[in-house]
């Protein structure tokens, strides 16, 4: 079993270097994956595989995200995540749960997960700062405006860079209140949540600024929309997903150069040669 009691951020992490947390979506609709495993061992088997591409963490969400997914119960969610987690967990892998929903990430972290991951930032459900808090395990949270259905209503922004910010900054504070300690708390700026392409460079161009806010930084950038419409041809349609990955690893590297705690991406050899290269740079050939 890796899990450590009561783990920090930094017993979860890799010293010296960004974390790579490899994406296991147990779901029929996730905009890249979906149902891609109709069994739970073929995602377990698919875990294990990327833990042995070089994951240091393996990801399970069993509800889509993507812009406009409907939800699904929190019954159906466990079902979907739950033997997952504990055959990776069985297996030696590093699990974290992606989830909104606090009776899930209470299951998951029954179940091995050692990491809470979720992209409402605590907002989707009432109870889920207090029960991270009583669960002492590490947990991200991200830049979040409303749920998959109709997040593209809310992409206005003023000052995208000082609303993401000050938005982390009063989850952080809430979190804390809630018996979160700040050693286990980590900031996620949501890239192509409720977010125009724009939106998503000035976050990336300033990282620095997010990382100043104190907490380990997770970029999850892997595939996504914003990177096909940079990478959009002639005919202005953005490039297909799976035409997305060296941009992803272009961004891994960026953001590993910046110093963040860790990138989550879909493809793992890539973005581990970029983590290298970036900490290759920062280091500037001193060991």
């Amino acid at each position: 079993m890796w899990l450590v009691t009561e783990p920090t951020v930094a017993d979860i992490g890799v010293p010296g270097r960004t974390v790579v947390m490899g994406v296991v979506n147990v779901t029929p609709d996730s905009f890249s994956d979906g149902g891609r495993f109709a069994t739970a061992q073929q995602a377990i088997d698919y875990g294990i595989g990327l833990r042995a591409q070089g994951a240091d963490i393996v990801d399970v969400g069993g509800e889509s995200t993507r812009p406009g997914a409907t939800r699904v119960s929190a019954e159906d969610e466990s079902a979907r995540v739950l033997p997952v987690i504990a055959g990776l967990t069985a297996a030696g892998v590093r699990v974290s749960i992606d989830t909104m929903r606090a009776v899930v990430a209470a299951r998951a972290v029954e179940a091995g997960a050692g990491l809470v991951n979720d992209v409402s930032g605590g907002l989707a459900d009432r109870d889920m700062l207090a029960a991270v808090a009583s669960l002492q395990v590490p947990l991200v949270l991200m830049h979040w405006r409303a749920h998959s259905r109709r997040m593209d209503e809310f992409t206005h922004y003023d000052d995208v860079v000082g609303e993401v910010l000050g938005h982390l900054a009063r989850r952080r504070d809430a979190a804390l209140e809630a018996g979160v300690t700040r050693d286990r708390i980590i900031l996620d700026p949501g890239l192509g949540f409720a977010k125009q392409p724009e939106h998503n460079w000035a976050l990336l161009h300033d990282l620095p600024a997010l990382i100043e806010l104190g907490q380990p930084v997770l970029v999850a950038a892997s595939r996504k929309r914003f990177l096909g419409s940079l990478l959009a041809e002639a005919d202005r349609e953005p490039r297909p997903i799976q035409g997305r990955s060296y941009a992803t690893d272009a961004v891994s590297a960026i953001a590993a150069a910046s110093g963040v705690w860790g990138v989550r991406v879909h493809d793992v050899p890539g973005t581990c040669d970029a983590v290298r290269v970036a900490q290759a740079w920062r280091q500037g050939g001193r060991q």
